[in-house]
């Protein structure tokens, strides 16, 4: 289009090594234990940003998709830890089993997402949340009900994205919180377009992280994340049953209240495992310039790009990327 910015090229399939990066350190805490239990014990590193009414973001999957967060876990840190929260989502951009609240109220009985209410928060209209020191928006169309809730904790199966390279906590409230008709074109297509994708790689980036900078502005202190490295598939849980295999390794969880700071280290994680493991999800990364979403949430001044690893399993002592990965073994399908 005519109207649309000069990309200057940015750097979304170039890694930059942690030796490189400057600036402030946040902390990201680690645990190999994946598990209901470890989910629990790394949680409750960050739980107490969260007060009042409390949503719970996370990516409820299309119908018996094989790859997203399990359900038991899930149950089991609700019922523990967060009695009242609700999980919340939106309807989807693309015409499948969640593109109306009725068939998504469907797909979330298909999936085991019965056990505590969930909030379809665009089934009833879209509330706009200001963009601040946006290149492409100055504002960003949500679910309604987001802004009924105090605190938000963005619960992430990180893995691979066909458009957005990887999918970590930026794209989990980015696109999940947009709405899906008004919001998601927004990040997803040109207007006037009959691509319904058309937007991609750098200029797709930097709108879905402006969307998810809305979020983040809005909730204040009252947001924090936790990454499940787990069922890696390069392909989204948009993708269901069509998802390409796992191979990627499963690795960790992390928790932050740095949303920058647990994408990045999610991919560092990634990147330090050896080739042959991480092969395939690092191309999906690079080849869709995935990496700009860390780079753009740095100069959105969304976090730190350099943070310490504390692993909760060994009485948060500091862990490298290298010590992180040493142990892991080849994806097994646990099923």
């Amino acid at each position: 289009m005519s109207d649309r910015k000069k990309q200057p090229g940015s750097g979304g399939d170039h890694y930059i090594p942690y030796a490189e990066r400057k600036g402030e350190e946040s902390v990201v805490y680690f645990t190999k234990d994946l598990s209901a239990a470890g989910l629990r014990r790394i949680f409750a590193k960050v739980k107490p940003r969260l007060t009042g009414k409390i949503g719970v973001k996370l990516h409820t999957g299309e119908p018996h998709g094989p790859n997203i967060l399990p359900r038991p876990w899930v149950k089991e840190l609700l019922a523990e830890e967060l009695p009242e929260a609700v999980i919340v989502e939106t309807n989807t951009y693309y015409e499948g089993e969640r593109f109306t609240t009725e068939q998504h109220l469907k797909t979330l009985k298909t999936n085991g997402w019965t056990f505590c209410p969930v909030d379809i928060m665009d089934a009833e209209g879209t509330v706009a949340l200001p963009v601040k020191n946006g290149k492409w928006f100055s504002e960003m169309v949500m679910g309604k009900t987001l802004t009924d809730y105090e605190s938000l904790f963005v619960l992430t199966h990180f893995k691979g994205h066909v458009q957005g390279g990887f999918g970590g906590s930026c794209k989990n409230i980015g696109i999940g919180c947009a709405d899906g008709r008004i919001g998601k074109a927004m990040i997803h297509t040109t207007p006037g377009s009959d691509d319904q994708w058309d937007i991609a790689k750098e200029e797709f980036m930097e709108r879905m992280t402006e969307s998810a900078k809305a979020v983040t502005d809005h909730f204040g202190e009252h947001i924090t994340f936790v990454n499940v490295l787990r069922n890696m598939s390069v392909s989204c849980d948009c993708e269901g049953v069509r998802a390409m295999p796992v191979v990627t390794p499963n690795i960790a969880i992390l928790a932050s209240d740095d949303i920058l700071a647990i994408d990045q280290a999610s991919v560092d994680l990634v990147y330090a495992l050896k080739e042959e493991d991480h092969h395939d999800l690092v191309e999906r990364i690079e080849s869709r310039h995935g990496l700009r979403q860390l780079s753009y949430m740095k100069e959105l001044n969304m976090g730190n790009d350099r943070y310490r690893l504390l692993d909760i399993d060994n009485d948060d002592a500091e862990i490298s990327l290298e010590e992180a990965v040493k142990d892991v073994v080849p994806f097994k399908d646990e099923a």
